[in-house]
């Protein structure tokens, strides 16, 4: 799949709105109780560039993105302004925000996630796209330094973490998204009036 490593206008994304989305069917049962089941394994989010456009200037510099990309053919990196850290949005990166897995001495490469928990459930992210040079990495609760993919998410450390080591990191990350439609349509008098044009984005798997 054809993904460019390039992120979309900050100032605007950062003004759009969206978020994760889930899908569930549901039936509800002769008694009233229902049964739900999850079709999806994880969340996909979704996002609505549009809200973000507050000028012509803007405008201009969503078209040359979305010509660039090629409408639907190319992803590229989208900043949540609501779920952008392996902590919270206000707090500082640590090298101990999030575990990766467990060492066993051979292995010398983890991928980044991050886990999401409220009460006794919790629900794990794959992160492929972090930011350059925000990756903090532990391991057995020492910082030390490793190699990052940023397009992969990879952390590669130097030497093989021991066995039963605990393996923790903390950074900044986007989401891989692509536009979710081959058309703009932008109508100049209703912008210009207030209407808001629908730029649809959607994440995808990389």
């Amino acid at each position: 799949m054809s993904f460019h490593e390039i992120r979309f206008p900050t100032a605007i994304a950062l003004k759009s709105t969206g978020g994760p989305q889930r899908r569930t069917e549901i039936v509800t049962l002769g008694s009233g109780f229902e049964e739900r089941n999850a079709v999806w394994a994880g969340s996909r989010r979704s996002y609505n560039a549009g809200y973000g456009v507050k000028s012509l200037d803007d405008l201009h510099a969503v078209i040359a993105f979305f010509e660039a990309r090629r409408g639907r053919l190319h992803g590229f990196r989208w900043k949540d302004g609501a779920d952008f850290k392996s902590c919270a949005p206000l707090s500082a990166i640590t090298a101990h925000d999030q575990p990766l897995g467990t060492g066993d001495g051979r292995t010398t490469s983890f991928q980044l996630t991050k886990t999401y928990t409220s009460g006794p459930a919790s629900w794990t992210r794959v992160i492929a796209k972090p930011i350059a040079g925000t990756v903090r990495a532990a391991a057995a609760g020492r910082e030390t330094a490793v190699a990052v993919d940023t397009a992969t998410g990879l952390v590669t450390f130097a030497t093989p973490p021991a066995s039963g080591v605990p393996i923790t990191a903390g950074f900044a990350f986007d989401t891989p998204v692509r536009f979710d439609t081959d058309v703009l349509a932008i109508n100049l008098e209703s912008f210009i009036a207030g209407d808001i044009p629908a730029i649809p984005l959607v994440e995808i798997r990389v």
